[in-house]
């Protein structure tokens, strides 16, 4: 039976910007992969209503979990209303329960926006309580017994809310797999255009690289990287369990130097 990562963020295209690359590279290494935005997107443009936009940046979504060759889950809520309560808590919960994944990848505990924060809040408690039979979920899914690996991805800019650098303690390699990032980002075509006239051609293309080569510079040994924080293992499994360091080709992936 192959193993399992589920990539839980806020909005349409964040998978595409934090972590596409390292999906492909568990892709790679025999993971099913699992795709999901919690917020539907409702918010992502200037000119049409919230139901038209949302349903346009669901096909998008589709059509980037495809190319990921992923297994995509449908949303819960509107942009700006993801909130840490139960009714959310209880769908996700059971979502998880049902992936059963060995990795979830999800936000920095610390980013720009609230809807990221309360993201990340959320699949951490859904991973947490994905083995509590007296948790019940909505709808009813049964409780999992097997480990999970808790990964934080880099907050946007690499700071935290107060402009304070964040250095990942995980990078993952993206040098040779900027092109196929930006052609699954590319399926997010509405925040193209959006972008295009606010901030010029192409522009969310050209962010994605230059995040991922600011995060190679930090890696100090791949030209362009994803970087990543496990979450404390308490509650989620053993310690030393970190598959995304110990699992993936030891050439595409590299722990930190840093002793801050």
């Amino acid at each position: 039976m192959s193993k399992t990562a589920f990539a839980i963020v806020a909005h349409p295209d964040d998978i595409e910007f934090l972590m596409a690359g390292t999906l492909m590279r568990l892709k790679d290494a025999g993971y099913e992969l699992h795709y999901m935005n919690v917020a539907n997107g409702c918010c992502g443009s200037a000119t049409l209503p919230a139901e038209e936009i949302a349903a346009i940046r669901r096909e998008e979504s589709i059509a980037a979990a495809k190319t990921l060759g992923a297994t995509f889950h449908e949303s819960l809520c509107n942009d700006l209303e993801i909130f840490y309560d139960k009714p959310t808590l209880l769908q996700l919960t059971s979502i998880v329960r049902r992936v059963a994944p060995d990795i979830v990848l999800t936000h920095s505990p610390a980013d720009y926006m609230e809807d990221h924060m309360n993201t990340c809040r959320l699949a951490v408690t859904a991973a947490f309580a994905r083995g509590m039979p007296n948790f019940v979920t909505d709808p009813p899914a049964k409780a999992i017994d097997k480990p999970v690996a808790v990964y934080h991805a880099q907050p946007y800019s690499n700071c935290d809310p107060l402009c304070r650098p964040v250095v990942p303690e995980i990078f993952v390699d993206t040098s040779d797999l900027i092109e196929r990032k930006q052609k699954q980002l590319a399926c997010h075509a509405s925040q193209k255009e959006w972008l295009d006239v606010s901030q010029g051609q192409d522009s969310y293309l050209k962010t994605l690289a230059e995040l991922d080569r600011e995060v190679g510079i930090l890696s100090g040994r791949f030209a362009a990287a994803e970087g990543w924080r496990q979450h404390l293992h308490y509650g989620f499994g053993a310690a030393g369990y970190n598959p995304l360091l110990n699992e993936l080709p030891k050439n595409h992936v590299v722990k930190s130097q840093s002793t801050d």
